[in-house]
């Protein structure tokens, strides 16, 4: 049996009654949405100033997949993991903390700190003086020390049970879905607007991605696969749209008529406007982009505030102070930063010498010059899918990528999960070479290969492989198969 208590987020305790009664029940039913996955008969029980969540079954994979599930989700900022026990007297306190968390502190200094509800003949100090000093008493080399000990042992008691924290988790805070209204975020697929997307998520708003492909398929899928992999890490208890619009025209009619030095500013306020044609017809108030001050030249305050007189549409630019390493950063911590480095650079259009303080009346002139037809067109033609629909997608469009389950003699099987996927589960087989190259290196290292085999991709559920299989395609690797083993 498995057991956990999710603290509430300090600025959901501290709102009005009303108002922390509404986040709490959402972030409630996201953690059963989302924990059902892993054990259909979980119990989750909204306690109003704690989550907690119990699992009877006993499996460690799935206590894993707990702690897993609620680290990535919107609105817990720390959950502990609990034992409970009944008892009868402080000694019976004390003998289940010895057997718990004993281990801990040998070598180290540490406290005890209780929490009590309930009626009892002891008191809260108490507990601690009996429990600290028994652990100090039969554990090698611990102290008790009570300001900033090593370790810090915490009892809750309710009644007539004891909690036992044996572990506590950092979650990634904010607030559950969706507290706030729904937003459309720009995405590239790189480091910033991954990022942006992120943050945007963590506070509660429902994130959809629009995409505005200036690369043909490969970069879109590339896309795809970044956002699909957003959604489903951080946001999967909510249904969101990926659309997909067709900027190739837009950038060639700017590279026809917009003088050199415009076409960075111009290029981005024609994103905004197809954007926010999207967003009214989605229904969204506002739109999200990866900008930060100075980052590019289209990124000055100046240029900013051309950009933005474009539309009525609010835009939210969630790393407008953050420095690009810190953006690195956190799209390593979220798992976004191989897909990112990974991903090619489709700027569209390439200024020589870019304005870095664009008028607006210039750019009212060049804009003149634009056939806003084109705009209108791939506006139109923009598709709109359920994100879901990206892992059915990705096995029917790699038609050309045969799938098998059983391997030739002589096979190569690429393993082209993560390094730490790989690292936790090797893929062994008997008799077959298989070669770990991680799906972000495929594009520069596949060709290196030796080209007279065929090679099998593998992952864990198929879906990357599929998609790998289709970008190898279009840049002319037909020897590219797909290994799911049954």
């Amino acid at each position: 049996m498995f057991k956990f208590i999710v603290k509430l987020h300090p600025e959901i305790a501290i709102k009005s009654r009303s108002v922390r009664k509404r986040f709490t029940k959402l972030l409630e039913n996201n953690i059963k949405i989302l924990l059902r996955r892993v054990d259909e008969k979980i119990q989750v029980r909204n306690n109003w100033d704690n989550i907690s969540v119990l699992s009877k079954l006993t499996d460690e994979q799935i206590r894993d997949a707990i702690i897993d599930n609620l680290k990535r989700l919107p609105g817990i900022v720390q959950f502990i993991e609990v034992t409970e026990t009944r008892f009868e007297s402080i000694d019976d306190i004390y003998q289940k903390s010895l057997e718990l968390v004993g281990h801990t502190i040998v070598g180290k200094t540490f406290c005890v700190r209780c929490k009590r509800t309930g009626k009892h003949d002891f008191t809260s100090s108490e507990v601690e003086r009996y429990v600290g000093g028994g652990l100090n008493q039969h554990i090698e080399g611990a102290s008790v020390k009570l300001s900033r000990p090593d370790v810090t042992i915490r009892l809750e008691i309710k009644d007539e049970n004891a909690y036992i924290v044996t572990n506590v988790y950092a979650g990634i805070g904010g607030f559950p879905l969706p507290t706030q209204d729904d937003v459309l975020s720009l995405m590239s697929g790189g480091f910033d607007s991954g990022v942006a997307s992120y943050q945007m998520i963590r506070k509660g708003a429902r994130t959809h991605f629009l995409f505005f492909n200036l690369g043909g398929a490969a970069h879109e899928i590339g896309v795809k696969q970044a956002s699909y992999y957003i959604w489903k890490q951080f946001s999967s208890t909510h249904k969101v749209k990926f659309i997909s619009v067709d900027f190739e025209p837009v950038v060639a009619e700017i590279l026809e008529n917009i003088e050199n030095s415009q076409m960075g500013v111009v290029l981005k306020r024609m994103m905004m406007r197809a954007g926010s044609q999207v967003a009214e017809k989605l229904g969204i108030q506002a739109l999200v982009t990866g900008e930060s001050i100075g980052q590019v030249s289209s990124q000055t305050l100046a240029n900013l505030s051309v950009i933005d007189r474009v539309t009525e549409t609010l835009i939210i630019r969630p790393l407008i102070q953050h420095d690009k390493q810190d953006i690195i950063n956190i799209a390593r911590e979220i798992g976004t930063a191989e897909m990112a480095e990974s991903m090619p650079e489709y700027c569209g259009v390439i200024s020589k010498k870019p304005t870095v303080k664009a008028k607006i009346a210039v750019i009212k002139a060049e804009e003149e010059k634009f056939d806003f037809d084109i705009l209108n067109t791939v506006v139109e033609s923009a598709r709109v899918m359920d994100i879901r629909d990206i892992d059915t997608e990705a096995k029917q469009e790699v038609k050309e990528a045969e799938s098998v389950t059983d391997l030739p003699v002589g096979a190569v099987v690429l393993d082209i999960r993560s390094p730490e996927e790989e690292d936790a589960a090797p893929l062994e087989l008997d008799g077959i070479d298989v070669v770990h190259l991680p799906f972000f290196r495929l594009a520069t290292k596949f060709g290196d290969l030796a080209q007279d085999k065929d090679y099998y991709l593998y992952c864990a559920k198929g879906v990357m492989s599929q998609l790998q299989a289709l970008i190898l395609h279009e840049n002319g690797f037909s020897n590219v198969k797909v290994y799911r083993p049954e």
